[in-house]
C-alpha cells in the first residue's frame, strides 16, 4: 500500500471491511425509520471507504439504496448490475464524476482503475447501513 493509502487508515482510524478495503462509520441517523419490510433502521449512515492498489470491493448487494462521493486519490471503477443482469461500469475520479448511486438490491463490485494507488471515498446509505442487511455476493462466472 503506497504512504498516503498508509496515512489515510491510519489517522482516519480505518478498519478493514469483509468487502475489502478499509472503513470506518463516521455519522449514523439518531432518527429511525421503518423499512417496507417492516425493519426499523436509522434514516442514514455515513462511512469513509478507502481501497488501495488492487483491493477490490468483492460483488454485493444492499437491501438500501448507497450513493457513493469520491473524495481523493485515483479513479475508481464501480461495476453494478441491473435486474435483468446487465453490467454498467460507474467511473468516479479526481475530474469527475464524483457521485455515484447505487439503488437497493443491484450487486455490485468497485476497484482502483489500472490497479495502483488508492481512492477514498464516502458512502452513504438510506435507510442506514446493517450488517444484516449486506450480502456477499460469489463472483460472477
Amino acid at each position: 500500500m503506497n504512504g498516503e493509502a498508509e496515512r489515510l487508515v491510519r489517522d482516519l482510524a480505518l478498519e478493514p471491511h469483509p468487502e475489502g478495503g478499509y472503513y470506518r462509520e463516521i455519522f449514523r441517523s439518531p432518527q429511525i425509520v421503518v423499512t417496507a419490510r417492516g425493519d426499523r433502521r436509522s434514516a442514514l449512515t455515513v462511512i469513509y471507504f478507502l481501497l488501495a492498489e488492487s483491493q477490490v470491493s468483492a460483488w454485493h448487494r444492499l437491501r438500501s439504496d448507497e450513493t457513493w462521493h469520491f473524495a481523493c486519490g485515483n479513479e475508481l471503477e464501480i461495476s453494478v448490475l441491473d435486474d435483468a443482469g446487465k453490467a454498467t461500469t460507474l467511473s468516479l475520479g479526481p475530474a469527475g464524476p464524483y457521485v455515484a448511486a447505487i439503488p437497493a438490491g443491484q450487486a455490485f463490485a468497485a476497484r482502483v482503475r489500472g490497479g495502483t494507488g488508492f481512492a477514498l471515498v464516502t458512502c452513504c446509505v438510506a435507510p442506514g447501513f446493517e450488517f444484516e442487511d449486506f450480502e456477499l455476493l460469489r463472483p460472477l462466472e
